[in-house]
């Protein structure tokens, strides 16, 4: 089961997955609330935290979260604040009950990553795209427009028909994960 903790929060912050099953998983903590308390309101603990990426509205929360749950932080560079373990381009990891598959997503942020699931049919986009085909900033340090189009590209080779969609902000989406995608591929190309 995926939720997102960070639901209804005014403030600056992500979205906050939580992915509960054989592995419990907050997947990016988020920023300016209280997520552990959302966490325990769910769940007896966590067994690891994953990173979309490293931007404060999506790692702020980060040390509370480790702290209380004495878990540690998996994302795609290892030399980034927080990050204890690095995740490679192409390579597993379980959240809940499936495996997903991580996918190097650079143009928003060097260290960004998308997690694929075909067996859950799920594709966590992190800020690379939106729903309604929005789609990451390329203008804050180490955004690149064309690394960022051929980042979405790259996830449309793996996404599938009837895939949901959990994205950084905004509302996630049922079943047409790769029907946004596409508007969001398109759209880069405009700008």
């Amino acid at each position: 089961m995926i939720s997102n903790l960070a639901q209804g929060v005014p403030g600056f912050t992500s979205n906050a997955f939580l992915v509960t099953g054989e592995r419990t998983v907050l997947v990016d903590p988020g920023n300016e609330f209280d997520v552990v308390a959302r966490v325990r309101d769910r769940t007896d603990g966590l067994d690891a935290v994953v990173l979309t990426h490293t931007h404060p509205d999506h790692v702020g929360n980060l040390d509370a979260v480790k702290e209380a749950f004495g878990v540690e932080a998996w994302g795609f560079d290892p030399d980034q604040p927080g990050v204890d373990h690095a995740i490679a381009d192409g390579e597993s990891v379980r959240l809940g009950d499936h495996e997903y598959v991580a996918l190097h997503t650079p143009g928003h942020k060097n260290d960004h990553l998308c997690l694929h699931s075909p067996e859950a049919g799920v594709l966590v986009g992190g800020d690379l795209v939106f729903a309604g085909g929005g789609f990451g900033r390329t203008d804050l340090a180490e955004g690149d427009r064309r690394r960022l189009v051929e980042s979405i590209d790259y996830v449309l080779d793996h996404v599938q028909e009837g895939d949901d969609l959990h994205v950084g902000h905004g509302p996630s989406v049922d079943g047409e994960a790769r029907a946004h995608v596409e508007l969001a591929a398109q759209a880069a190309r405009m700008g």
